[in-house]
């Protein structure tokens, strides 16, 4: 067989040759026996009959025999190869070798006739090698080893107008496996891959580069406007649901687009420029195209220094924590929580959705947690002995090894008891049922530590947290608390819940509480805490002294009435 050569105008990267020394015939099939890929030779036999939505019936009507069906069925099954004698009256006799891979079926047919099962042939194998090692085995798609290959040989660009390059990340994918399974998952990448072809047609090559990342490549000249139609056009067919074992799933699609040889005139280059666009589509709220534009390297500078100046964050002391407090109805204060507060030396104070996250994907929260855990409980030594502390443990911190462990040594450094720590932990850090994780609660709550279910109602709200994880408390996200008042149905979500979570012995917590009405229902309805500006806006520590001594007024006392710190 002779050496892989990547012919642009084929999407079989390979020319391998029957024993006769002529190209052979070569498709590739999905587990729906449509057709995925094939090589020029094929293509050339089936002439003007041939097409992308071929099925392997009207490419061979003499398999969809019952007899013949029933072996590709079997291959599909066993993954045993098979060679199949084919005689059809509108072809040439011929057989065809049939092998099973993860994407479905490879089809090699050779000349003459073979009256009997034969193993594979040694080019056989090596077509199977070299199709396996450049296509995605889930969704058929050529993969990046492909797509690096394919957009080195583009460049450098001697037109105005060169290849267009496309970076495509689906939105909202990952609640699909965690929720549904990774079975789930493959089906809506398999579906993603065809719809993303469909859009496509004929005017370019889509890749599968990794995970729920795909990328387009336009060699053609394209014009900035014609590559911008296909990206919304693609943005809008994934408007459009999946249906993955009868049920919808939404995910969307973010495009970043870059054009050789103005935003760059190699392979890297256009790369960086599409990533870039792909970044700011997805800041400006996912589920959309961008076009590279100089200016968006701006923002992506500004992230890296923000970046690289958090790794030193901690070391400089720039952190600090504020305390908003936590109110039992009609008036008492039982507590705070403490909220995580980064001071940058020249930006100013960087809000926690900018800076937490990034410290997850960098490795950082481990130590940060840990320097806020220790610092908190230092201040809550000066509080009444009977209120709470409460904070918040980040998926990153709540996952690595040795948490129990260095959260009891913290208790014991500071001498802050155990009963009066509130750790606070999302949904999300809950989506793999593992037996760590509930060894991890289950030893928290020996140690007299209080978990609260922070966010609930807002990320995926399985019933069976409650049942199989010890929760101490509830906490209903704001979003359902903003029009308490007027949303009917938010009322009954929102009832609902404290009901279900007192008849688990568990109490609730309503954040979000901004006006008087608001707190009187949620008294009326039975809420054990509430939390939110209207009560009081986070406080430093310098702070709080006065406001446990003044009986917690605040500002909006005259909306709430007479809050006060209980005795």
């Amino acid at each position: 067989m002779p050496e892989n050569r990547v012919d642009r105008s084929q999407r079989i990267p390979y020319g391998s040759e029957s024993a006769n020394g002529s190209e052979a015939m070569i498709s590739l099939w999905d587990l729906d026996l449509k057709l995925l890929d094939s090589s020029k030779r094929f293509k050339e036999h089936i002439g003007l009959a041939f097409r992308n939505e071929m099925t392997l019936w009207e490419a061979y009507p003499t398999l969809a025999k019952p007899a013949f069906a029933e072996l590709i069925r079997q291959v599909i099954d066993t993954g045993e190869p098979r060679t199949i004698r084919l005689d059809d009256p509108k072809r040439r006799k011929c057989s065809v070798l049939v092998s099973s891979i993860r994407a479905g079926l490879l089809i090699v047919e050779n000349n003459g006739a073979i009256t009997k099962d034969v193993p594979p042939s040694a080019d056989d194998e090596k077509a199977l090698l070299i199709h396996q090692a450049t296509h995605d085995v889930l969704t058929g798609l050529p993969n990046r080893r492909q797509f690096s290959s394919a957009l080195a040989q583009l460049f450098p660009v001697s037109g105005k107008i060169g290849p267009v390059l496309m970076q495509l990340d689906l939105d909202d994918f990952k609640p699909v496996n965690d929720t549904l399974g990774h079975g789930a998952g493959d089906i809506v990448l398999k579906l993603a891959a065809e719809r993303i072809k469909d859009a496509l047609g004929r005017g370019g090559t889509v890749y599968r580069l990794a995970g729920d990342e795909f990328a387009i490549i336009q060699a053609g000249t394209q014009r900035t406007l014609e590559a911008e139609k296909l990206a919304e056009a693609l943005v809008a067919e994934f408007k459009k649901p999946f249906t993955v074992n009868g049920i919808s799933v939404f995910v969307g699609v973010s495009v970043g687009i870059a054009i050789a040889p103005r935003d760059g005139n190699e392979g890297e280059q256009l790369m960086k420029a599409a990533d870039v666009a792909l970044y700011a589509a997805k800041q400006e709220g996912r589920r959309r195209a961008r076009t590279f534009d100089p200016a968006m390297l701006i923002v992506v500078e500004q992230r890296e220094l923000l970046r690289r100046s958090l790794r030193v964050a901690l070391q400089r002391d720039e952190f600090f924590i504020e305390y908003q407090p936590l109110v039992k109805p009609p008036s008492n204060v039982v507590g705070f929580e403490a909220l995580l507060r980064w001071r940058h030396p020249t930006l100013g104070v960087i809000p926690p959705a900018a800076f937490i996250p990034m410290a997850e994907a960098d490795g950082l929260m481990r130590d940060i947690g840990q320097w806020m855990l220790e610092e908190a409980c230092r201040e809550a030594l000066a509080w009444p002995a009977h209120y709470t502390l409460a904070v918040n443990l980040s998926p990153a911190e709540f996952l690595t090894p040795g948490l129990t462990d260095r959260i009891s040594q913290t208790l014991d450094i500071v001498g802050f008891p155990a009963e009066r720590l509130e750790l606070e932990i999302t949904e999300g850090v809950l989506l793999e049922r593992t037996t760590n994780n509930l060894d991890t609660l289950n030893t928290l709550n020996v140690l007299g530590i209080q978990i609260s279910l922070d966010d609930f109602g807002t990320e995926y709200s399985s019933l069976s947290y409650l049942k199989n994880f010890p929760f101490d408390t509830i906490k209903i996200d704001r979003y359902f608390i903003r029009d308490l008042l007027q949303d009917t149905k938010g009322q009954t979500i929102v009832r609902s819940v404290i009901g279900l979570a007192h008849g688990l012995d568990m109490q609730v917590t309503a954040e979000g509480v901004e006006t008087q009405q608001q707190a009187v229902w949620l008294q009326k309805e039975g809420c054990d805490r509430l939390q939110g500006y209207g009560i009081s806006p986070p406080l430093g520590a310098d702070k709080l002294d006065d406001f446990i001594r003044q009986g917690a007024r605040t500002q909006s006392i005259a909306t709430f009435g007479e809050f006060h710190a209980s005795p």
